[in-house]
């Protein structure tokens, strides 16, 4: 899965927008239950090697897990090298955000920064009464919300293909669920698998045309034409792997995200894993670095940035499970 990309810059400018914290926290009752939780260690981090030249003014970043509904996190050990300042932010609240900035480092010179979390996740299985939830209006929805139901980058939901896609599949369905799975059985139907790991990401409308697609590729099909049938939805990204969540509200008007696997063993309503949670969201509003204008990412890129280098420094990302 192709979700990371590394910037070499002359200074680090991005910019965020913070959407209320409400459209991702999630009562309990009538969610998703939570059932097999397990607790791993995963380290997290950033490792910078000048090269045969000094260099100045590096700044490193990377995503780190946090809590969700699923999933709750904790700090058990950081090993940062002397000289290097570590911090955090939320980001669209939809991923965090781990910066590590260096002064400087000599020649061949290594610094690190590395973090290993105790990470405790469960499965989410799917409510017994699936007739209790209906689709909500969007007109009465939150404005954080908006970003759910609109197209987003490889999320073409606005095309004409994909919303007439959207006015037939599950159309005549009663109950809201079954609408959704509709549509989540349609795509799983008409997109071969097919494991697109160190090529190029199709959109969801290439997708469609071709009738192929790996975890990314369903995930983003499944999204749009959600979309497109005015049911927020939205991508969830695990280390290797991604997967969407469709939101519905319960009978007294309560929303609820609830996951399903579109590429990979059949799984609506509820997700069996236990990797942790890196990002929940794909519409996020950043400043690019090297031509400073804002612009729309799907996942959180890693960032290497450098004020002067006399060669160029080795950025290496730290993303491995601790072994028992």
């Amino acid at each position: 899965m192709q979700t990371r990309r590394l910037v070499l810059g002359l200074a680090l400018s991005m910019a965020w927008t913070v959407s209320a914290r409400a459209q991702f926290q999630q009562a309990d009752r009538q969610g998703p239950r939570l059932e097999n939780t397990t607790v791993e260690k995963w380290r997290f981090g950033i490792v910078v090697t000048a090269g045969a030249g000094a260099c100045r003014g590096i700044v490193a970043t990377t995503s780190v897990p946090t809590n969700w509904p699923e999933q709750q996190v904790r700090v058990v050990e950081e090993r940062f090298s002397p000289g290097v300042r570590v911090s955090y932010r939320m980001v669209d609240d939809a991923v965090r955000e781990m910066t590590a900035q260096i002064a400087s480092l000599g020649a061949d010179e290594r610094a690190e920064a590395i973090v290993t979390f105790e990470i405790r996740r469960s499965w989410q299985v799917a409510p017994d009464d699936t007739e209790v939830y209906t689709l909500p209006d969007v007109r009465k929805l939150d404005r954080s919300m908006r970003g759910f139901l609109v197209p987003s980058p490889y999320i073409e939901s606005g095309h004409s293909r994909i919303r007439a896609l959207a006015g037939r599949i599950g159309a005549g369905e009663k109950s809201a669920w079954k609408r959704v799975e509709a549509i989540y059985d349609w795509v799983r139907e008409n997109v071969a698998f097919e494991d697109n790991r160190g090529g190029r990401v199709k959109g969801a409308l290439e997708t469609l045309r071709d009738g192929t697609g790996d975890c990314d590729e369903m995930t983003s099909l499944f999204i749009a034409i959600c979309r497109a049938a005015s049911i927020p939805a939205r991508t969830v990204r695990v280390p290797g792997h991604c997967y969407p969540e469709f939101y519905l509200e319960d009978a007294e008007g309560r929303g609820h995200w609830f996951p399903c696997q579109a590429a990979g063993t059949r799984a609506f309503g509820e997700m069996p894993e236990h990797r942790p949670v890196l990002q929940k969201g794909d519409n996020l509003l950043l400043r690019d670095p090297q031509t400073k204008r804002p612009a729309r990412s799907r996942f959180l890129p890693d960032h290497l940035t450098i004020a002067d280098a006399q060669a160029p420094p080795r950025f290496e990302l730290v993303l491995e499970r601790v072994p028992d």
